[in-house]
């Protein structure tokens, strides 16, 4: 067993840390938010927090609340224009830490790459480390479905990521940071999962991360020691 000095040794020495994005770099869910935007929040943040507690299989509480949704291109621009999401204090500072030491920054989340990309322009993570669902539309805009080929529309997607990242970079040590039971499921082959519950706590993530935080600044601090 890995003692908590040693996971926070393996934090510092790691050469990528993953995020997950909803709950996570910002304060909200993605999807829920484009749900309310759309009139449909009750029935869409139920079967998310269903989804997040590991319940239903991750496709199908997404093809679902999509299906609920429909949203159009022109409402994901109007959702990212009216109401960009919030980012999580601390985030930025950290991500901007990683990123003086030279340490490789990616997000990966089972939200959407429109949104998703917008967080990381934020950050200075370029778009070429977003790792997200593709919504697709038709010609006149209206939601055509999602793009079943990306590995974050399936469960344990994650971890298809952190496996691919580390076969293309050769990265010795991947850390996962993220809220989610998606997100630990990525552990291995992450080599470190740190839950997070700033934003909003997942029990089963709480009661089985063997490191969980609710600040940032707790891993800034690792940093600066």
């Amino acid at each position: 067993m890995v003692s908590h000095s040693e996971l926070k040794q393996l934090f510092c020495t790691a050469d990528a840390v993953c995020f997950d994005v909803d709950s996570t770099v910002i304060r909200e869910e993605g999807i829920d938010e484009l749900a309310r935007f759309c009139g449909v929040e009750d029935a869409v943040s139920e079967m998310t927090r269903r989804a997040m507690g590991g319940a239903v299989p991750f496709r199908v509480a997404l093809t679902e609340r999509l299906a609920l949704i429909q949203p159009s291109r022109e409402q994901v621009q109007r959702l990212l224009a009216e109401h960009p999401p919030h980012l999580t204090p601390g985030i930025r500072e950290l991500v901007s830490r990683l990123q003086e030491r030279n340490v490789q920054v990616f997000l990966i989340s089972g939200g959407f790459r429109s949104i998703v990309e917008h967080v990381a322009a934020k950050l200075n993570i370029p778009a070429a480390n977003v790792f997200a669902n593709r919504l697709k539309f038709y010609f006149n805009g209206e939601y055509a479905g999602f793009d079943e080929t990306q590995p974050t529309a399936d469960s344990g997607g994650k971890g298809k990521v952190i496996k691919f990242l580390k076969e293309k970079f050769h990265f010795k040590k991947i850390i996962m940071i993220g809220d989610g039971a998606t997100d630990m499921e990525a552990c291995p082959p992450a080599d470190v999962f740190i839950g997070f519950g700033g934003n909003v706590i997942r029990q089963q993530v709480k009661d089985n991360a063997r490191w969980y935080i609710t600040d940032f600044v707790e891993l800034l601090g690792d940093l600066e020691e």
